[in-house]
């Protein structure tokens, strides 16, 4: 049975909720299926794409599209370049078109030039891929970087209570990579806030992000043996030996999480969050980590909890932190799902009896039945 956490994230105010919904639409009902007219359209149809990875390629690609950013493109199997509108340019990601301020490409040079020692940051990706939650990671956390009052206010509004100042934001952070006093592997995390509690304790808030990603990552070919020691003496699990933790969607989730409680195991932490950040309709990261919470034990003392945030959540903290406008800027790019109701044409009455398949509905009837 799913635990309930002793850390929660913050209420959205009313105020908050009609700054990144001016027309007052409220969330969206579900992810549209997009007709792969719409995507061939956009020159972002992928077969392999699921559902909400497709919408969310053509959200990106409209993004691109608003901001005249020339689309980047990619080898397809037979060998042929063609074009992808869910990328753009490598002149246009030298110059930072996949960041939505200069203050952000900023931070990112700067860490590229500085990344920890075994850093794994593919950096066409980070630069070029729209659809990435690379960029969006840098997009979320990159101001907070730059400034450490802001990092506060937004960790006061996303977990209130847990910390009272922010002291560092770190990028694709691991206290040591392969190192066996911590995991023995080379997991790290996206991004690590550190700072101290309103009681002056040491604490730190371990973030993975994804956007259209699943949680189906390719697992280690093998795992250490020291992952084996922390998830058995940490208590963390109902059982550390069930094989659900072990494998795809969970695994990865596992591995981080062993990753934050070593952190505390080893006094570099009092108190620690390890928190998965995914868009609400992201169904397949969600339904991961709802799995994920049903393999762990209660919160205690000592413990890393896991906590599950949605990417919307995040955003409306960085609103409620004073970045009104840079918030407006991530909703539309992440979140705006009814951008895509607009670019659908639901409304158009002119061919009423053709699906979101393409299918002449008239012809398929008229076979049907005679």
């Amino acid at each position: 049975m799913s635990k309930s956490l002793a850390v929660r994230p913050g209420p959205t105010t009313g105020s908050v909720a009609a700054l990144l919904d001016p027309s007052g639409l409220g969330p969206i009902p579900a992810i549209p299926l997009v007709p792969e007219a719409s995507l061939k359209k956009h020159h972002i149809f992928i077969a392999s794409d699921q559902r909400f990875k497709a919408a969310a390629r053509l959200l990106q690609a409209l993004y691109r599209e608003d901001r005249d950013l020339p689309a980047g493109s990619f080898i397809d199997a037979d060998g042929k370049r063609k074009r992808l509108g869910s990328s753009i340019s490598r002149q246009a990601g030298r110059d930072g078109g996949n960041f939505l301020v200069p203050a952000i490409a900023q931070v990112v040079h700067r860490e590229l030039v500085y990344r920890e020692i075994g850093s794994m940051i593919d950096t066409d990706r980070l630069r070029t891929n729209l659809l990435s939650s690379m960029p969006l990671t840098f997009n979320l956390f990159g101001l907070l970087k730059r400034d450490l009052a802001l990092a506060t206010r937004v960790m006061a509004e996303l977990l209130p209570g847990f910390m009272r100042e922010a002291t560092a934001v770190l990028f694709e952070h691991s206290p040591g990579r392969g190192n066996p006093t911590y995991t023995g592997d080379h997991s790290a995390f996206d991004a690590v806030i550190k700072g101290t509690s309103p009681r002056g304790s040491r604490v730190f808030v371990a973030f993975e992000v994804k956007y259209s990603e699943t949680l189906q990552e390719n697992p280690p070919r093998t795992f250490s043996e020291r992952l084996t020691e922390i998830a058995v003496s940490s208590d963390l699990f109902v059982d550390a030996e069930l094989s659900g933790l072990w494998h795809n969607p969970i695994q990865q989730l596992f591995r981080e999480h062993c990753l934050a409680q070593s952190m505390l195991d080893r006094d570099l932490a009092d108190v620690g969050l390890f928190v998965l950040v995914a868009p609400e309709l992201n169904h397949l990261a969600q339904d991961a980590a709802r799995a994920y919470g049903t393999y762990l034990n209660a919160p205690r003392a000592g413990h890393a909890q896991f906590v599950n945030l949605t990417l919307e959540r995040v955003v409306e903290a960085i609103a409620a932190a004073g970045l009104e406008t840079y918030a407006r800027l991530l909703h539309r790019r992440y979140a705006d799902w009814w951008l895509l109701d607009g670019e659908l044409a639901l409304d158009d009455p002119t061919d009423p009896f053709v699906d979101l398949t393409g299918t002449d509905l008239t012809a398929a009837r008229a076979a049907a039945d005679p």
